[in-house]
Formats: structure tokens, sequence, C-alpha cells
């Protein structure tokens, strides 16, 4: 009893998160063992949660400056549509195109991911737009124009060749019958793996993670320390625009097509992942593994919920809601005990 108290004392988000797992695996053990608990589900969940979990990974960086990111889905619809259209446009007639086109459109949207987080970025640092607001207007932006690029219509017909090697699986050790073989590990969890393991590299082992926590927790004491805080926003947004561009293009290999509205509940999960990880708002703290494990979570909680028939896929949008609010006010009364004994009193 005394270690789990001291480790819940050391990191209260971690054990609440571990909490929370644990009872609900069992719950579904006890309910729904045999459709939850099978390699297809957890493979369908591990290249589903890549799209918002590489979203979520980027608002957590600007949610530790003090900052918000609420152009995340607007850049990764944008991103998709341009890529679907390029690649429809070199298929051509034929309709097929060799697999380097997966190279290409990549490292495309990592060019336009790029330019529309350090749009946030200049419109935040430069021109002192709340983040809120600059990130909100961007998202509108981005999303009307995919808007007037598509006629509000789903880009598809994209050669297959795409979805194909982004949708595969990798270690081949399951037999499979007629003596083919099946894959285990979805290509996308490695791009969501990729990105983890940069962002928590960038955080821990360089001065850019020492810096930006330096900047949340005050911008003023980072400016007097010389640093160049302008320059380290738009370099933050910039990487969060580009892990959004990389999220659009798993959901366009998910989808086999694009169109400006897919993922819309995504910002809302987002923020309740970064903030359900124990990344406070007001900036300067927060862990990789807190958001780590808050993803995976939201992922077991939105499968289970998918295998009771009778609950609606409408009421997901519902629970996160709550849940964010509940989060928000646990951790207001959790971080101000005066607050805490005052509402007592």
């Amino acid at each position: 009893m005394n270690a789990l108290s001291k480790f819940y004392k050391k990191d209260r988000h971690i054990a609440r998160l571990l909490v929370m797992t644990v009872i609900w695996l069992v719950f579904m053990a006890v309910t729904k063992f045999d459709k939850f608990y099978t390699i297809a589900n957890f493979q369908t969940i591990a290249g589903k949660f890549p799209e918002f979990g590489l979203m979520s990974l980027g608002a957590m960086l600007c949610m530790i400056t003090g900052g918000i990111d609420l152009s995340s889905v607007g850049i990764a619809n944008l991103t998709s549509i341009l890529m679907a259209m390029y690649m429809r446009a070199r298929a051509g007639e034929s309709g097929t195109v060799s697999g380097f086109i997966v190279v290409e459109v990549l490292a495309f949207a990592v060019i336009i991911g790029c330019a529309a987080g350090a749009l946030n970025g200049v419109l935040i640092s430069k021109i002192h737009i709340p983040p809120i607001l600059a990130t909100l207007g961007v998202n509108q932006l981005l999303t009307g124009l995919a808007l007037v690029v598509t006629n509000g219509k789903a880009v598809s017909d994209i050669p297959t060749v795409y979805s194909a090697i982004i949708n595969q699986k990798l270690l081949k050790v399951v037999p499979g019958k007629r003596g083919t073989v099946q894959g285990l590990i979805p290509v996308q969890l490695l791009f969501f793996v990729a990105g983890a393991v940069l962002v928590w590299f960038l955080l821990s082992r360089t001065t850019y993670g020492k810096k930006l926590y330096l900047m949340g927790t005050s911008e003023n004491v980072a400016r007097f320390s010389g640093l160049k805080v302008d320059w380290l926003l738009i370099k933050t947004y910039a990487l969060s625009g580009i892990l959004a561009a990389l999220g659009g293009m798993i959901m366009l290999a998910n989808y086999n097509s694009a169109r400006s509205d897919y993922g819309s509940v995504y910002t809302l999960q987002c923020i309740l992942i970064v903030v359900l990880g124990g990344v406070s708002p007001s900036g300067g703290k927060g862990k990789i593994s807190g958001v780590m494990l808050s993803i995976v979570l939201l992922s077991l909680l939105e499968a289970g919920i998918n295998r009771f028939p009778q609950i609606s896929s409408y009421y997901i949008t519902l629970i996160w809601g709550a849940v964010l609010l509940l989060v928000m006010v646990l951790n207001y009364f959790v971080e101000h005990p005066i607050a805490r004994k005052a509402s007592k009193a």
C-alpha cells in the first residue's frame, strides 16, 4: 500500500489513467470478452488511433507553451484533399502510380503542414493574436479552402497503391487460410510510434524541450533569459502542423477518400487527451507518457462502447465533453488546495 501511495503522489495523472484503464479492461472482459479481446479488434484500434494520436502530440506541444492548437483537423483535411487530388492527377487515365508516390505525398504533406502550422506561430508570436483565436481562425480558413476546392464533395477514386501500402500489416507471423500469412502490426501504428519518439526526444533530450517548459511556465522569464520566444513558438506550431498533416494522411489511407469534414470530433478529442494526460492548460507542465496512456485509454473506451449496439455512437461526443469538464474540475481542486478547502467551508 505504501508503494502504491508513493506512486500516486509522484504522478497522480499516470496513476489515475492506469486505474481507469484496468477498470475498463476488466469491465470489457466481463461483458464482451469474445468481441473485444480479439486480434482483429486490437489491430483496428492500432490502425485507427494514430489519426488523432498524432494530432494530440502536436496539441500537447502547443499546450505546454501555454497556448492551444485548434487547427489540427483543418490542416489534416486540407492536406489529405490536396494530396488525394495530386495522386489522381499523377495517375491520369491509367489510374495507377508507382509505390514511390507514398514518399512523394508524405513529403508534400510535411511541407503543407509545416507552412500551415508556421502561419499559426506567426499570428501568435508576431501579431500577438491569442492562440485560441489564431488557430481557430486558421482552422476555419483551411476548412473553407477545402470546401471551395472540393465543392463540399469527397475526393475519392485515388490510386489504390497508397491505401494498400499504408494499411498493410507487418510482422507476418500468424498463419492464415489457404497457406497465406497474415500480418500483425499495422503500418499506421509505426507512424504514430515514430511521431511519439520524435516528440519524446525533443522534450527530454534537447534544449528545445527545456526552453519549451520554461516558456510555458513564464514567458516573461523566458524572454529575460534570452530565449527567442517568437521563433520557439513558430517552430512549435509548425511541428504541430506537421503532425496534424501526417494524421490527415493516415485518415486518407483509412477512408480511401478525403473530405473537408472528416474527423470533426477530433478537435475536442485531442484537447481531452492532452488534458487527461496531465498537461496543464496554463502551460509549463506535461509528460508524453501521460498523453500516450490517455490516447490508449480513450481508444479502448471508444472501441468498447462500439461493442454495445444499444448505445448510439452519437453519445461518444457527449461523453468526451463531459469527461473533459470533469477532468478539468478535478485538476483544479487537486492543484488548488485552498479552493478545495473553501468549497468545503
